[in-house]
């Protein structure tokens, strides 16, 4: 039976992940999923697309609120701002204006010094609101500050069989760790995940929201920052997307229809 293999919890957009046995789910999808974000003072927001190094910063949860690590650099723990913080900057995730909590000069001046161009940690409190994009929403469809969609979903069998074009092409696998899901399913067919129209996993409904067109992102590696050429080179000659070409989709958005609930490793998928 299909079931769910690996969840994944991203603090911290576009910095390291964390597996994790099980998770609840709130408005905005897994909770602590993308909580918080690196912007500019500007609050353009920062991502691996332009700063690999990113990668490189391990962010660890706790009751009082997150503690980053790195390579060669000083821990810093990050209190969770207060419930009314101090200081409230607009900020931009693609084409998306929200309102987030700062949080500090501390923490401002070490992803500073270890990204090395100015840099602030904002995290998505009490003010903090943005829906789905209307295309694919239903009322209530939030999300946090994820690319567009509350979770991303991918095969183990799809990550085995890109695997498998890449070996022959003369070059090494990738982990599947490149693509940052938060639900990685064992035991389906490769792309079978794409089939999908609404599915339950655990105490969880969820809608497909179209497939993942994939960047730059995966060609890093996520545990040096250094990049490649792969998988895109090869997700590029069989993944193309037919309603336009210049995207290449590897994963699956999803939307949750249940928005309270807890999903575990060993769940079943159910497809509704």
């Amino acid at each position: 039976m299909p079931h769910v293999a690996g969840i994944f919890i991203y603090p911290i957009k576009s910095c390291r992940g964390h597996a994790v046995s099980a998770a609840s789910v709130g408005p905005w999808g897994f909770e602590h999923d993308r909580q918080y974000m690196i912007v500019s003072p500007a609050g353009e927001f920062f991502t691996q697309r332009q700063l690999p190094r990113m990668a490189l910063i391990d962010p660890a949860l706790s009751a009082q609120g997150v503690t980053l690590t790195a390579p060669d650099y000083p821990e810093i723990k990050v209190a969770r701002p207060a419930s009314r913080a101090a200081v409230t900057l607009a900020v931009n995730v693609w084409s998306d204006t929200v309102l987030a909590d700062d949080c500090g000069d501390a923490v401002s001046a070490w992803l500073t010094g270890f990204l090395g161009l100015p840099a602030r940690l904002v995290h998505a409190g009490t003010d903090y609101f943005r829906p789905v994009k209307p295309s694919k929403a239903l009322l209530g469809d939030t999300v946090s500050f994820a690319d567009g969609y509350p979770f991303l979903a991918i095969s183990e069998a799809s990550v085995a069989h890109l695997n498998d074009r890449i070996v022959a092409t003369g070059e090494d696998a990738v982990p599947a760790d490149r693509f940052r899901a938060n639900l990685v399913i064992a035991d389906c067919a490769p792309f079978a995940e794409d089939e999908w129209t609404r599915v339950r996993l655990g105490e969880i409904i969820f809608r497909n929201a179209g497939p993942c067109a994939r960047c730059v992102v995966t060609t890093t590696d996520q545990h040096t920052g250094e990049r490649g050429k792969e998988p895109l080179r090869t997700l590029a000659s069989f993944r193309r997307d037919s309603a336009d070409p210049t995207a290449v989709n590897f994963g699956v958005n999803l939307i949750h229809e249940t928005k309270t609930g807890t999903v575990r490793v060993g769940d079943t998928v159910t497809l509704l």
